[in-house]
């Protein structure tokens, strides 16, 4: 049974659905535009036997969700822009940790300060590498207040079940829209939750992974003992300078994401089976894409969307099949080009690639990439 019909903001949404899903502990600092996710949690976490902290900064944020989660609670952070920023060295010790927590990013447009309050898509690419090293990551994008509540969910899920950091990668533009929504009932929502020992406390080894490369994983307090370092460890987790050790922990934090990608991927594509031409986007920008496609259909121009939903990874087998059957692709972001990248890496030379990229705190518009797609023809 559905709740009953709501208007309701993305933020906002996300903070339904990561209770949903089990959030316990949140942490953070406010910042535009996601401060209403620190707003929001810091009043109805209490109500559900949750706890809300405002820390000094967006380090301390960070390393508090990974303090808490070690101690067995779900948990998330929000930030934006120069936060993300600031986040980023404790989201390694996460990763290499192999501590699951979310962290909500509404990105805003920059570098620096830039357009505090103005919607933008720039941190696609620190995403995946902002923090140093190989390192494991999954980052999901909304483009609708309705599935942000879903993905704040699915993030948690897959974080737990991979115990790895999870990046909600939201755009000004979703955090803030409303729109009519219904949530599902806490019956229809699955929920996953970390592996826990299945050995004594004398035989435990945190960092022994199963054959799905994930290790189960104990909860400070459970009267387990073990050691969480940001160094290389073994699987004691004591750090280690052995070179085989470390070359096979490293090699095992990118394998548990990579062997599971047809978990963890997904995207969404319409019109892609006659398509001529192909409209790439994500977030707050997939609106546009989608009128554009109408309006050219109707003058006998095949365009699809597609639109991938798991940004990192990124849905690279589905694209490259449909770059074999495509002449062009154009990649529509607000940003100077950074999912561009990734979209010509996989494509080589298969089809051709064309931008439309918006950075002064405005939206992409329909008609922009029609003019684009008119320009191609």
């Amino acid at each position: 049974m559905k709740s009953k019909a709501r208007l309701m903001q993305g933020n906002e949404a996300c903070v339904e659905g990561a209770i949903a899903a089990g959030m316990k502990f949140f942490a953070g600092y406010p910042i535009t535009p996601s401060t209403e996710v620190a707003e929001i949690s810091a009043e109805k976490l209490p109500r559900v036997g949750g706890r809300f902290i405002q820390m000094e900064d967006e380090i301390a944020s960070m390393a508090a969700i990974v303090g808490a989660s070690l101690a067995g609670s779900k948990s998330m952070t929000a930030t934006s822009g120069p936060g993300f920023s600031l986040k980023q060295e404790n989201i390694g010790y996460a990763a290499l940790a192999e501590v699951p927590c979310v962290i909500v990013n509404v990105q805003r447009s920059g570098p620096s300060t830039g357009l505090p309050t103005s919607p933008a898509q720039g941190d696609i690419m620190q995403a995946r590498w902002g923090t140093h090293g190989d390192h494991p990551i999954i980052a999901l994008t909304p483009s609708s207040v309705r599935e942000t509540f879903d993905l704040t969910v699915r993030a948690f899920n897959l974080s737990e079940k991979y115990r790895v950091p999870v990046i909600l990668l939201m755009d000004e533009v979703i955090g803030h829209m409303r729109e009519r929504v219904e949530l599902p009932d806490a019956s229809e929502i699955e929920i996953i939750n970390r592996k826990k020992p299945a050995v004594g406390k004398d035989e435990y080894l945190p960092y022994k992974a199963d054959e799905d490369l994930v290790p189960p994983m104990a909860y400070y307090g459970d009267g387990y003992r073990f050691h969480v370092t940001g160094l290389a460890h073994d699987e004691t987790g004591f750090p280690t300078n052995n070179p085989a050790v470390a070359d096979k922990l490293y090699r095992r934090l990118m394998d548990k994401i990579e062997m599971h990608k047809d978990d963890i991927v997904q995207w969404e594509e319409e019109n892609t089976d006659d398509a001529d031409i192909i409209i790439v986007s994500i977030g707050g920008v997939s609106r546009a894409p989608d009128t554009a496609m109408k309006q050219l259909r109707e003058k006998g121009v095949k365009v699809g969307t597609f639109r991938p939903i798991t940004v990192w990874p990124f849905p690279e087998k589905r694209l490259l099949e449909l770059a074999n059957k495509v002449k062009t692709f154009v990649v529509a972001e607000m940003n100077l080009g950074q999912m561009a990248l990734e979209v010509e890496r996989i494509i080589k030379d298969k089809a051709e690639l064309k931008k439309v990229n918006k950075v002064n705190g405005e939206a992409i518009y329909p008609e922009e990439i029609i003019a684009k797609i008119e320009e191609v023809l």
